[in-house]
């Protein structure tokens, strides 16, 4: 085949999709995947699989974990910042605070993230703060996949999901038939909004024309928009101390649907999980949001994590020990209920003065 020299050459760049900017990046991510070693993994990119050594690992009989998530529309509070260095965190966050829930130790990640023309500044501040979150998870970035989708993405315009895979020996897993009433539930504060619920904070800031680089109307100290951003705080490594030390029944991570929806998740159908809304303080943030878009609270607690990003449901012989180790993992803990017998038509969780004290 020739080319004929009267008409133009088209180029993979020409139709927005640069190899060599691909592969500068490549260039600038290895020494972020290189940070991450563990043992069982080398981290090493280029290949066109990773592999993993669960022996390496210290594992003996191991059941493995995944899980996959995203950031959501929180990534466009990000782009309109123009501010890329905490996203990867949550990204890295939302998959393996799902694993260790099942006792679950999350081993390697991998991203998908997609553009429509890559910006190698940006790109690598998210691909840093993935290999941040995966510094705090003890997990090793193994890999990835970077996709220009020039005309599927906007000008400036990202994407991303994450891949996580972790192990838990069998005798450690987590288990729902473990709970009984009378346990004790504790309460992990989060970080803030973490990674849900961003569509609702979108429509308010669009409805109510916020603007993001002013203070925060709860901390002068900071800018809404970097509150509203603040990476989803990643649990693994105080839980797993919890877990191998014998002391944690089950754990809920706070996502999509709140306390409501998530906390269900964890429970056998026999029991509720009764909770005080008074046992912990609603944080600013939420109050706000709460106060701009009179939201019910009901249906804030069914959107938010309300200052919960984790609850951990321990025996009443052990809830000494578990809120000593968790804090001393540096967690603030809060005791904000109990498992107690679920009549036939009750709801499975139950949050007493929800109104009252989210109002005060």
């Amino acid at each position: 085949m020739t080319t004929d020299s009267s008409k133009k050459s088209y180029s993979y760049k020409d139709a927005g999709v640069d190899i060599k900017a691909g592969n500068s990046l490549v260039d600038a991510i290895k020494p972020l995947a290189a940070s991450t070693r563990r043992p069982g993994a080398n981290a090493d990119l280029g290949g066109f699989g990773a592999l993993f050594d669960l022996k390496a690992a210290g594992f003996k009989d191991p059941l493995l974990v995944s899980a996959t998530d995203g950031v959501g529309t929180k990534l466009k509070v990000a782009i309109e910042m123009n501010k890329h260095d905490t996203v990867g965190i949550d990204l890295v966050a939302m998959c393996v605070n799902d694993l260790v829930v099942q006792g679950a130790e999350p081993l390697f990640f991998l991203d998908y993230f997609a553009t429509g023309g890559l910006d190698v500044d940006a790109t690598r501040d998210i691909i840093a703060g993935i290999a941040e979150g995966c510094r705090q998870a003890g997990c090793a970035l193994v890999g990835g996949e970077t996709a220009e989708m020039p005309g599927m993405y906007a000008k400036g315009d990202y994407d991303m999901a994450g891949f996580t895979v972790g192990a838990v020996e069998r005798d450690q897993l987590l288990k729902a038939d473990t709970l009984k009433e009378g346990d004790i539930l504790l309460g992990l504060s989060s970080s803030g909004v973490h990674s849900n619920g961003y569509s609702l904070v979108r429509r308010l800031i669009k409805d109510f024309k916020v603007d993001l680089q002013a203070p925060a109307p709860f901390d002068e100290n900071v800018s809404l928009g970097d509150a509203l951003i603040a990476p989803t705080r990643i649990y693994v490594k105080s839980c797993l101390a919890g877990v191998r030390a014998g002391y944690i029944k089950a754990l809920s991570h706070i996502t999509g649907g709140g306390l409501y929806e998530n906390i269900p998740r964890i429970l056998p159908d026999n029991l509720t999980a009764e909770l005080d809304a008074n046992a912990w303080k609603l944080p600013p943030l939420f109050k706000w949001l709460a106060e701009l878009g009179n939201i019910e609270p009901r249906e804030l607690a069914t959107t938010f994590n309300c200052g919960l990003g984790m609850i951990v449901a321990v025996d009443p012989s052990h809830e000494k020990q578990a809120l000593e180790l968790l804090t001393a993992n540096g967690e603030q803990v809060q005791k904000i209920g109990q498992l107690v017998s679920r009549n036939k038509d009750q709801e499975q969780v139950v949050i007493k003065d929800l109104e009252k004290a989210f109002m005060q």
